[in-house]
């Protein structure tokens, strides 16, 4: 199928798809003898995990380390990017402590995660989460020196308010400009 085909079929944007293909996270794809690029079935899928991923914020770079592994990752089984929301035929957890039933026996260990493949190997998504809680972290920051910024600028209009100055004085009036 041509590119506008794939496109539409994996929910994006001809130019998403060569930006996909020139930051290698998508494989340059057969071309037509006119030169027209053409998109298979793979292709389309390939382009699915990729949006998917990027939704749960993992960055293009992110997924430039794990290129290889794209194509073992089904998007039907991707968590889904909605807090909350559970990927198809995944049912919520048996009400319960969570202790297994008497004579089960210890849980299963997890399986080994593969290297080099994204999203099997949680090191990607990790590192991604930490730079997530750095970034809140300055952003939080930002936020608590705004919110004080505006009270100390509201607390100033206030006694102005009160003392009968009109904003516009303050402003021409060096001797009433306050740092705030």
């Amino acid at each position: 199928m041509r590119i506008g085909d794939a496109a539409a079929a994996a929910g994006t944007t001809p130019r998403a798809l060569r930006f996909y293909e020139e930051r290698g996270l998508l494989p340059p794809p057969r071309r037509t003898p006119t030169g027209q690029r053409e998109y298979g079935p793979g292709d389309v899928a390939r382009v699915r995990v990729v949006r998917r991923l990027l939704a749960l914020g993992l960055t293009v770079e992110d997924l430039r380390a794990c290129t290889t592994g794209l194509d073992l990752l089904d998007d039907d089984l991707l968590p889904p990017a909605v807090e909350g929301a559970r990927p198809p035929g995944d049912s919520p957890p048996p009400p319960g402590d969570g202790a297994p039933p008497p004579g089960a026996g210890p849980p299963p260990s997890p399986p080994a995660a593969p290297r080099g493949r994204c999203g099997l190997d949680p090191a990607v998504a990790e590192r991604r989460i930490e730079r997530l809680d750095e970034e809140i972290a300055r952003l939080a920051d930002l936020r608590r020196r705004l919110a004080r910024r505006v009270a100390a600028i509201r607390a100033v209009a206030a006694i102005d308010e009160a003392r009968g100055i009109a904003p516009a004085d303050r402003a021409r009036d060096p001797a009433l400009r306050t740092r705030v």
